[in-house]
């Protein structure tokens, strides 16, 4: 049983975090999103992740519905468990990188990134698994 379209706790699950700058489309935040899967080796994505700070930009929003996966607003996972710390991202999230740090926000405590993020124009996307805790 789904609570609530939340991700189920307990299993390996697969979220891609983004960021974007302000009005990037739904295609170019899917691109990014296969790109980012391509890069590591195509994993199946059980979610979309962004932070509080993006939860309004529509693109990301879009790309959630067309991709059929659900949107996790995610509170940014702790600094030091980043890969990666741009200013920008920074400033405008209060992430080092936004797209990391959603990620692994939604992917919990036991999330890991599964490489660095894929930058594609003015979208970011990093990908985390949970790791199952059996």
């Amino acid at each position: 049983g789904d609570a609530g379209g939340g991700v189920v706790m307990g299993e390996a699950v697969t979220v891609a975090g983004l960021g974007s700058r302000r009005g990037a489309s739904a295609d170019e935040v899917i691109a990014a999103v296969e790109a980012a899967r391509a890069a590591l080796g195509a994993p199946r994505l059980d979610a979309l992740a962004t932070l509080p700070a993006k939860a309004g930009e529509a693109g990301i929003a879009e790309a959630a519905r067309r991709l059929g996966l659900p949107l996790v607003i995610a509170a940014p996972a702790a600094a030091e468990r980043l890969a990666t710390r741009s200013a920008a991202s920074q400033a405008a999230t209060g992430a080092g990188s936004a797209s990391e740090a959603a990620a692994l926000g939604a992917a919990g405590p036991r999330g890991r990134l599964l490489g660095p993020r894929v930058v594609l124009g003015r979208v970011t996307c990093a990908i985390a698994v949970t790791e199952d805790s059996a």
